[in-house]
């Protein structure tokens, strides 16, 4: 009987979670180099509700995968700034949309 109940419950967790988890990308101008990877890869491993950082110095872009609606936007480009790099643009991932904010 436990297993029956505790199905439908670890279900609707799981989807729930799907539905506030979105990927941001950013395109970031400055980024010239390995150490400029790693400081950026360095600063989002650190920040909380971020579950995946990549970062491409080819495309000049950071990846995040996030577990919330946290962090805010926002917050990642201040985080981009205080690391020394200029956020451009800020693509939002989520439920098959995309949304930008420059």
């Amino acid at each position: 009987m436990k297993k029956v109940l505790l199905l439908p419950l670890f279900t609707v967790i799981f989807f729930a979670q799907l539905a506030s988890a979105k990927t941001i990308e950013v395109d970031v101008h400055g980024m010239t180099c390995a150490l400029c990877v790693d400081s950026l890869n360095r600063t989002f491993e650190k920040m909380a509700d971020v579950s995946k950082v990549k970062v491409s110095m080819k495309m000049k872009k950071v990846r995040l995968e996030t577990e919330s609606e946290s962090p805010t936007i926002e917050k990642i480009k201040q985080a981009i700034l205080d690391a020394g790099f200029t956020p451009t643009k800020v693509t939002v991932i989520a439920d098959a949309r995309i949304k930008e904010s420059n």
